[in-house]
């Protein structure tokens, strides 16, 4: 991903009455706790690719999260998170690893603590390592957008936009991290069908804030995620790239099956 312009602290876009706000601080209102699931990987078309195991659990005040996904070639995704809930969510740590029987193949990873993020990428034998500008309690990658949102809720809701910022690679210019800003939004509330079962999910669009001229080079594409409806929010549903904005698009679903169908409308 690629910087960002500058943005205005609070600015409203008239045309669309919709107030798009920075968010300095992110406090917590849904505390995470101990949680224990088994998600699906599916293409972005609902084919299921591998099996997951989601495992949350708090020690030494901190909210650790592990996802692991395993596919039946022998390929490994496994990604590592790790947060402070108190007095507000601050992302720690993030790390992303693809393995293929034991093999690394690529791996990212983010301390958010030092500001320093790498990459390494084996088969071009690519590795970057970079200070970057984190503004904690404001700053996520990977699952703690799913955090975030399920703390931002509320607002979302209500019609607010507000603004994070995100950690991310592309591999143009180089393979190095980027933090930029993202505006999120609630796409609606729509019905999924997931293992058999309907269910219903409000849609929180990510969107980068990139630079017409960026985009003229790379395309960053938006990150979609469902949150359980009715309260209490927690995860349903995430669409996006892997890792890289040239990545496939996948899905993760909460609920594991062997097809995944689209989300449609269930109205207001």
């Amino acid at each position: 991903m690629l910087a960002t312009r500058k943005l205005v602290t609070v600015f409203s876009i008239l045309a669309l009455g919709v107030i798009v706000a920075p968010v300095f601080a992110l406090k917590v209102t849904e505390p995470a706790a101990a949680a224990h699931g088994y998600p699906g990987l599916c293409d972005i078309n609902g084919k299921k690719l591998a099996n997951g195991e989601f495992r949350q659990w708090v020690e030494s005040n901190r909210l650790h999260i592990v996802i692991t996904y395993k596919f039946s070639a022998g390929e490994v995704y496994e990604e590592h998170s790790q947060f402070r809930q108190q007095p507000e969510l601050i992302q720690e740590k993030w790390s992303w690893k693809e393995s293929k029987h034991g093999r690394s193949q690529r791996e990212f990873a983010v301390d958010f603590l030092t500001g320093i993020a790498s990459a390494h990428i084996s088969q071009d034998q690519k590795d970057v390592s970079k200070k970057t500008n984190i503004e904690p309690a404001r700053t996520f990658a990977g699952f703690g957008f799913s955090l975030a949102l399920s703390n931002l809720c509320k607002r979302l809701l209500s019609g607010e936009q507000v603004q994070l910022k995100a950690v991310g690679f592309s591999e143009f210019p180089t393979l190095g991290p980027q933090v930029v800003t993202v505006t999120i939004s609630h796409g609606g509330l729509d019905r999924i069908r997931m293992s058999g079962r309907s269910v219903k999910g409000d849609r929180f669009v990510v969107h980068p804030e990139i630079p017409f001229i960026a985009n003229l080079f790379v395309n960053v594409p938006d990150t979609k995620i469902w949150l359980t409806n009715p309260a209490p929010a927690g995860f349903l549903r995430w669409e996006g790239p892997i890792v890289l904005p040239t990545d496939p698009m996948i899905r993760v679903d909460l609920i594991s099956g062997e097809k995944s169908r689209p989300a449609e409308s269930a109205g207001s």
